[in-house]
């Protein structure tokens, strides 16, 4: 496929190329049109955004990342994607004023004085999605928008299709955004990463073969596991299965002190601060079920990985593209249980997959039964597609404010992606801020509602803060 392009200033002819989805990002073009896959990147800002220098930026960033002005293109004779990418950039911002934002705050508030206007326009957009309407026009992966909400307030977002960046490449794209609106990064420095115009390969065009190995039928009786096991996994109550769902998002926030001994916890027991995260969300759950103490449950945790740095070539931090690898683990919880022997087992069993590579030989088939899930919900519980009860990330965002920041006058951001097509009842995405834990927690509603996540989100911070407030005298 190409386009001839002559009339782009100081350009020559360019044409527009594309390639087939891989398997993983074949999943999740199923899965954004149902809702889930919608990432999105929203920065509250106290002066005026200079619109036509974001522009400017969004087209630098298109340029230097070929993947950020690609399309997606269905085609329905084969029932395929592909994405195609045109030679030049072409992201326009949608700019809404102080009466439209207005309207759309109305629309969303939902007379819940609690949620503040920057959340109501994060979760707008979370739940905004082109993807879900026809597909018989090419769709971008990429939209940004500036809403006012005041003379001083202004919301800015980026949206984008989870197929074509997951959460590594988010962040590279808020960073690089950043430094490009500040004119603190050159042309040149960002070349270096996606160039000459073409989009990287899928994950599974990557990995090295000796890693993804699996004979047929070890393939036939993990996919039959997985499929046995998810009926056997036990789920948050449901609030209202039947209604139509959307995004909502919550905030585990901790302080410097607090998010000082969580991690000194993690560090002193050789566990990751996502095994910590996963324990106090199994432990929260199970007691929202109020069920005896010595009853035990299975919960499904699916741990993303950015597999980067294991594929073949080695790709850098700032490939755009989607290639997290997921980790399904189960874990037996009872009300007895304690934060830090549980997130020892959490962490272990998250280990040795990995370290047998399951988030390479098992990735064919999470994906497919992800697809059958999306096409027959009736195979999960109360058809409300989930397909566990948590997930979280292997690494942890740390960012710190810098001149950056203050110049453009940030005071406050939030990065997550939609949940509410398939997915986990809660999908952790955790920072930490200057120095302080700052976890974006989305889950679907009405399935699940604002106040009975809020008493969930509210337990994992107690049981957090709790197992670490005696944690010099080496309790369990």
């Amino acid at each position: 496929m190409s386009d001839t392009n002559q009339g782009h200033p100081g350009s020559q002819t360019r044409e527009t190329k594309s390639r087939p989805v891989g398997g993983t990002e074949f999943s999740w073009c199923k899965a954004v049109p149902g809702g889930t896959g919608i990432t999105v990147l929203a920065l509250l800002v106290s002066k005026f955004p200079d619109i036509p220098l974001i522009q400017a930026a969004l087209h630098q960033l298109q340029t230097s990342h070929p993947f950020l002005r690609s399309k997606l293109h269905y085609d329905a004779a084969t029932a395929t994607f592909s994405f195609v990418t045109p030679p030049f950039p072409h992201i326009q911002i949608q700019l809404f004023d102080h009466s439209s934002t207005a309207g759309i705050l109305s629309d969303n508030s939902n007379n819940n004085p609690s949620v503040t206007p920057f959340h109501l326009i994060l979760e707008h957009e979370i739940n905004k999605n082109p993807w879900s309407i026809s597909q018989t026009t090419d769709q971008d992966i990429f939209f940004a928008s500036v809403y006012t909400l005041s003379e001083s307030q202004w919301v800015v977002v980026l949206r984008l299709h989870t197929g074509a960046c997951d959460r590594a490449s988010a962040v590279v794209v808020l960073r690089e955004l950043l430094k490009l609106v500040s004119g603190r990064k050159e042309n040149s420095d960002l070349e270096l990463y996606n160039g000459n115009g073409r989009i990287g390969l899928g994950i599974e065009d990557c990995i090295p073969k000796e890693k993804s190995n699996k004979p047929f039928w070890a393939r036939g009786i993990d996919v039959l596991g997985y499929s046995l096991n998810s009926f056997r996994l036990a789920n948050l109550n449901f609030v209202d299965a039947s209604s139509a769902r959307c995004s909502q998002v919550l905030r585990l926030q901790m302080n410097p002190d607090e998010t000082d001994r969580l991690l000194q916890g993690c560090k002193s027991r050789g566990i990751q601060l996502c095994a910590a995260i996963t324990a106090a969300g199994l432990i929260a759950a199970h007691s929202s079920r109020g069920l005896p103490g010595d009853q035990r449950q299975k919960y499904g945790v699916v741990t993303l990985v950015d597999c980067r740095s294991l594929l073949h070539p080695l790709l850098n931090a700032n490939h755009i593209g989607f290639y997290h690898g997921a980790i399904m683990n189960t874990h037996d919880v009872s009300g007895s249980d304690k934060l830090w022997e549980l997130a020892k087992r959490c962490y272990m069993a998250f280990a040795n997959a990995k370290n047998n590579n399951k988030h390479f030989t098992d990735m064919g088939d999470l994906n497919f039964l992800m697809c059958k899930a999306i096409d027959n919900p009736g195979l999960t519980p109360s058809s409300a597609l989930r397909s566990a009860c948590i997930s979280v990330f292997e690494d942890t965002v740390i960012e710190d404010s810098n001149e950056v920041q203050a110049e453009l006058g940030v005071e406050d951001y939030v990065g997550c992606a939609s949940v509410h097509g398939v997915g986990p009842s809660v999908a952790i995405f955790d920072t930490i801020r200057d120095g302080c834990l700052d976890s974006a927690c989305v889950y679907p509603s009405p399935l699940h509602s604002r106040d009975q996540m809020q008493k969930l989100i509210d337990d994992m911070k107690r049981i957090l803060v709790d197992s670490c407030v005696n944690m010099a005298e080496g309790e369990s």
